[in-house]
């Protein structure tokens, strides 16, 4: 029974999510806000599972000294001093703003979070570098028309290839956004199988594993 009745209850949660989008008798609807608002409840019990979870992580890095340990010193009296200032903010702005957490936000945070995007630039231009050797004709199709796409977007590009306007504005609407709508067509249909395995119990990931 401990196996059984989970697999049930997500059986017609699943059944009864998918009759409710093709369904618009109000009993459904409002089944349906009920579910819409227990998945919230839930969400926010998995909140606090979580940060146990990155506790224990960063604790027994921290007590067996293993690699990167001081890194989860940081993490974890980082994760201290925001979640300390988000529950009990001793400095207000007439505005009623938390200035301590905001502060830190702004300056610490948001800093650091350009950084990685900007070091994530960086992989991106090298991987380019890598993909635009041309070995064949979809690779010097795809050197092409990357270029032709970079001078497009910038305000020399005009004069160094009058076109690269229109030609950008072409491949970004017609090729990349065929391709785009072909990878989300198979991501749909990957996470439509997905959903029918788990509703049909083939796939149990809720009970910590696939199914048997």
């Amino acid at each position: 029974m401990k196996r059984q009745i989970p697999v049930l209850l997500a059986f017609l949660t699943g059944t009864f999510v998918v009759v409710a989008f093709f369904v618009s008798a109000p009993v459904v609807v409002g089944l349906n806000e009920k579910l819409d608002e227990l998945l919230m409840i839930v969400t926010a019990f998995a909140l606090p599972l979580g940060v146990v979870s990155f506790l224990q992580h960063h604790s027994k890095k921290i007590g067996r000294r293993s690699i990167g340990w001081r890194n989860s010193i940081v993490s974890v009296a980082s994760f201290a001093v925001m979640a300390s200032l988000g529950i009990v903010e001793p400095f207000v702005s007439a505005q009623g703003r938390a200035v301590g957490f905001n502060w830190l936000f702004d300056t610490v945070f948001t800093p650091l979070q350009a950084t990685m995007f900007s070091l994530l630039a960086f992989m991106i231009a090298s991987a380019a570098f890598r993909a635009f050797r041309v070995k064949n004709l979809e690779a010097a199709i795809l050197m092409i028309s990357a270029v032709i796409v970079m001078l497009g977007r910038v305000p020399i590009g005009k004069f160094v290839l009058p076109p690269s306007a229109a030609l950008t504005e072409w491949i970004m609407n017609v090729p990349n956004l065929a391709a785009q709508r072909g990878i989300l067509i198979g991501a749909a249909l990957g996470a439509a199988s997905m959903a029918i395995r788990i509703i049909l119990g083939i796939e149990r990931p809720y009970m910590g594993g696939a199914g048997e």
